[in-house]
């Protein structure tokens, strides 16, 4: 399946922003949906936002007017910028992509810890 690679997590105050990055070993001009989930501890995995080859997207109300999901096809790469940052953000964040129309299921990133204090 497809290797998705995250990067740019990290420590935040509340209020702050931060981007992350999720680069993949294939051409993502040809996967359709990728995006975004966080899990929490003790909590179950979360979508926080999906964004189409056509970029279409779709965000959380949780998240909705503070962060953004975005690609950019020639670099292989999705972003999520996340402003106006609020403890309760802090999570594993995990990069997906949806390989469900080729059978392969999702591919998953290995995860990137957002931690942001008050």
């Amino acid at each position: 399946q497809v290797q998705l690679v995250e990067s740019g997590g990290g420590l935040v105050q509340a209020g702050g922003s931060l981007r992350l990055s999720c680069t993949a070993s294939a051409n993502i001009a040809s996967i359709n949906v990728m995006g975004w989930y966080r899990q929490a501890p003790g909590k179950q995995r979360d979508l926080v936002a999906t964004i189409t080859s056509g970029k279409n997207t779709f965000h959380a109300d949780s998240v909705k007017g503070r962060f953004t999901v975005s690609r950019d096809n020639a670099k292989n790469t999705v972003y999520l910028q996340m402003n106006s940052l609020k403890p309760e953000d802090t999570a594993v964040y995990y990069c997906y992509a949806d390989l469900r129309p080729r059978g392969w299921g999702l591919s998953w990133g290995q995860g990137t810890q957002v931690t942001v204090s008050s």
